[in-house]
């Protein structure tokens, strides 16, 4: 048995360690949190202290059982889980749970996964800073406290089965609030003066932009009148020098932002990555808000750049975190080896590795070097100016390696100019020629919608989370049904464009798609429900500057500045009070909006959040008639949808014609849009509109089914009809009634004969019964299974 006993929280991290350490080293990991607050209301004691009480997962009790035996086989036990407060608390729970003496345990922490890092860590141990854990601790005690007293609320006042978190909820009014700017939103029509320009020289062209714009199309067709017989004159010429720096290397947040931006990665997806190359020792440790980078890593990034690019390519700059929160000994994200540009693994885990290593190593290269040109040009009919922009780049610095993305709502340009063109050779008084100027119409746009890692970035800028909080509050917003994450088709739109060219003025009117939305966050009419009832009966659980303050005092526990106990007693007594006042004195949630009146049936329309989601009705419970129903489509709201497409939704079911006989039925079900034929249900696909299904479509889709059925058939068997090897996701497997059984790896699927099946399906283990208290079981999918002997069933045509 070894002397020591080191703990880490995952089994990777663990194997990369151990690696580094000698034979007196045993690493293991406790895989995470090995207890957590039991289930019931009992978790916390409000009336002691918030006293709480904690139990060993099941999952966790042969973990919790080995590190027991292995820790009191030790001489000395080392906590090793991260350097965060998460990762002090885990440290402390294994103290508690696994008993271990104080005189023989010792607390490490490491930035990065390295040899000189881990060893480093050794010869400087240190005790459980208890400061750390009651700052967890206060949070896993407020946020259970929030979350097990608000949602009682929610199941008796809005609808049942709804949660609530503290922070989620904050990120969902971020989108509720957003989305209602951008339906209240006006667009402004105005019309923008671009020209393009010649020389003598007649294949040299360049762009001109009117600084202003103008208001009408009567306004923008004056000016170009008076630019038939003008002339345009360079009246200035400016040359002036530029810089860009580059951004500094990236936090949780800002590498979350950047590898969305940049690789479409959602922040989970992210984190997750990340996790991984931590755990591997390709980069330093992934959740942090400093900017920071410590001397050794500056040293090392001089090096690599001065060897890769040239001594001209290093300037070394030290970013200072701006987040009053951000811990400083932390450092930024950065690969533990510099000289390693590239890494082994898969193709996400590569590409998220070079984004760190070139963010990190262009922090200390030069800033980029530019000259830009700016001509005036006059006109002589007219008192405005025309001004061109053109910029040459002198020295690429840090771009030599790494441009940084920005957000879409400031990096889409819908006009044609361009700030960067190379202008050619100009002079001032150098009269230049008019090829053509286009006034375009084109309108004012409205908020954008967030994206995950927009909304990541707006959470920041409040202070609302912290780095390890981002994807998880992002992840349970959508998984709780408040918020979707999706694509919405844009609408047309029609803009006027007014052009001189060759001395004749004409007017064209275009069309442009618009409002066309890609990976971008929603909030559902149940998630605007919820918020809008927080918001009116629990204001302070969804504040964006309360949320911030709860933070700060987390903070200031974790500095050992304020007691955590006396921080929950004051948030919890006012929002205790909140919930028994809304429990007794509160209206029942109503999403509800009438639309208008049915003129076939004059019965009223409405459209309200239903059982299964936002659905119109017509016609109420105490007409005669039953009232008819109609779920909304993909990207419909309660708030905005429309009584004439309200009434659309009623145009289904429909039957779309006729195929072998029989009818074509389009309809909606609660798993989406089909078409039924002859018994047969026949999904449509999301980028199918059910609306708009007809006769020869219809055919086509039931005929693709079917083939597709038939090809995923590798054999049947006389024997039994429904025996029948089959291509699944996951490869071949023999279906059997209603077993879905593996092949062995030592059998071909074309090779397997009915009695090897059957046997294969007799050794199948009798399947545990569900939590809902299902008896299916294998054996009785077995005697379910169809009877014998009938024929194959032959495949149609």
């Amino acid at each position: 048995m070894a002397k020591n006993l080191l703990i880490v929280e995952s089994p990777a991290k663990a194997k990369t360690i151990e690696g580094y350490l000698g034979k007196d080293f045993l690493v293991k990991s406790s895989y995470g949190h090995i207890r957590d607050l039991v289930k019931t209301d009992e978790a916390i004691d409000t009336t002691n202290n918030f006293a709480q009480k904690y139990e060993v997962p099941t999952d966790k009790k042969a973990v919790v059982s080995e590190l027991k035996k292995l820790a009191k086989a030790s001489e000395t036990v080392w906590l090793a889980s991260d350097e965060d407060r998460e990762g002090e608390a885990i440290s402390w729970h294994l103290f508690e749970t696994l008993g271990l003496d104080e005189s023989k345990t010792k607390r490490i922490v490491f930035h990065e996964i390295t040899k000189p890092a881990i060893l480093k860590a050794i010869e400087n141990p240190r005790k459980i800073d208890y400061n750390l854990v009651n700052a967890q601790q206060a949070r896993r005690v407020l946020d259970r406290l929030v979350g097990f007293e608000l949602s009682p609320v929610l199941w008796k006042k809005v609808k049942p089965s709804l949660s609530a978190g503290r922070v989620q909820s904050v990120a969902v009014r971020l989108l509720v609030d957003r989305e209602r700017e951008y339906n209240n939103f006006i667009p402004v029509a105005s019309f923008k003066v671009v020209a393009i320009f010649y020389t003598d020289n007649k294949k040299e062209l360049f762009k001109a932009e009117l600084p202003k714009r103008f208001q009408t199309a009567g306004e923008a067709e004056n000016f170009l009148k008076d630019c038939i017989a003008a002339e345009f004159k360079i009246k200035s010429l400016e040359t002036k020098p530029g810089k860009r720096t580059p951004s500094a290397p990236f936090t949780t947040s800002t590498l979350q932002q950047e590898a969305s931006r940049k690789l479409g990665y959602s922040v989970g997806r992210t984190m997750s990555l990340a996790q991984r190359l931590y755990e591997a020792g390709y980069i330093s440790y992934m959740r942090t808000d400093s900017v920071n980078l410590s001397q050794t890593a500056l040293d090392a990034a001089e090096k690599e750049i001065k060897n890769a690019y040239g001594d001209k390519y290093h300037k070394p700059r030290q970013y200072k975190t701006k987040s009053s929160g951000a811990q400083e000994a932390h450092e930024a994200i950065r690969p533990t080896n510099f000289a390693s540009h590239s890494i082994s693994g898969d193709s996400a885990e590569r590409k998220l590795y070079e984004l760190i290593w070139k963010r990190a190593i262009a922090s200390q290269m030069s800033e980029a070097e530019f000259e830009k040109t700016t001509a005036k040009i006059s006109i002589s009919s007219r008192s405005e100016e025309l001004t061109a922009s053109g910029e040459v780049m002198k020295f690429d610095g840090f771009l030599k390696v790494y441009f940084e993305s920005t957000d879409e709502e400031t990096d889409i340009n819908l006009d044609d100019s361009s700030d960067n063109a190379l202008l050619p050779p100009l002079k001032t008084g150098q009269i230049v020629s008019l090829k053509e100027m286009n006034a375009t119409e084109r309108y004012s746009r409205p908020p954008s919608r967030y994206t995950e890692a927009s909304l990541v970035k707006k959470m920041e800028e409040l202070g609302i989370g912290r780095p390890s909080t981002y994807a998880p509050t992002i992840s349970t917003i959508q998984n709780r049904g408040y918020v979707v994450k999706e694509d919405r088709e844009g609408k047309s739109r029609n803009y006027q464009v007014i052009s001189l060219g060759n001395g004749i003025i004409t007017s064209i009117v275009k069309s442009e798609i618009t409002g066309a939305e890609r990976n971008k966050l929603f909030p559902t009419d149940i998630g605007i429900m919820v918020n809008d009832f927080l918001v009116e009966h629990f204001v302070d659980i969804v504040d964006f500057n309360f949320t911030a303050t709860v933070e700060k005092e987390f903070d200031d526990i974790a500095h050992g500045l304020k007691e955590w106990t006396t921080m929950l007693k004051d948030f919890y007594g006012p929002f205790h009070t909140d919930v028994e006042n809304t429990l007794e004195t509160a209206e029942r949630a109503s999403h509800e909006r009438e639309l208008g009146t049915d003129a076939a049936t004059g019965k009223k329309i409405i459209v309200r959040v239903g059982r299964f989601g936002p659905l119109v009705q017509i016609g109420s419970t105490e007409d005669e008639e039953k009232p008819r129903f109609a779920s909304l489509r993909q990207g419909q709201m309660i708030e905005t949808i429309t009584l004439e497409e309200a009434l659309e939704l009623f145009r289904l079911p429909k039957n779309v014609g006729m195929f072998e006989g029989k009818d074509m039925t389009v309809a909606i079900g609660r798993f989406g849009p089909y078409i039924r034929h002859d018994g047969s249900f026949y999904s449509l696909s999301k980028d199918i509109d059910p609306h708009k299904v007809e006769e020869e479509e219809a055919i086509e889709i039931i005929k693709t089914k079917r083939q597709k059925d038939i090809d995923k058939i590798i054999k049947t068997f006389d024997e039994d009809p429904e025996v029948r090897i089959e291509n699944g996701r996951w490869g071949p497997f023999i279906r059997y009634g209603k077993l879905n059984i593996k092949i062995p790896k030592d059998k071909l699927p074309e090779d397997l004969s009915f009695d090897e099946i059957k046997k294969l399906a007799d050794e199948q283990p009798a399947a545990k019964k569900s939590f809902k208290g299902a008896k299916t079981t294998a054996t009785a999918a077995k005697k379910k299974a169809p009877a014998k002997k009938k024929a194959a069933p032959k495949a149609k045509k």
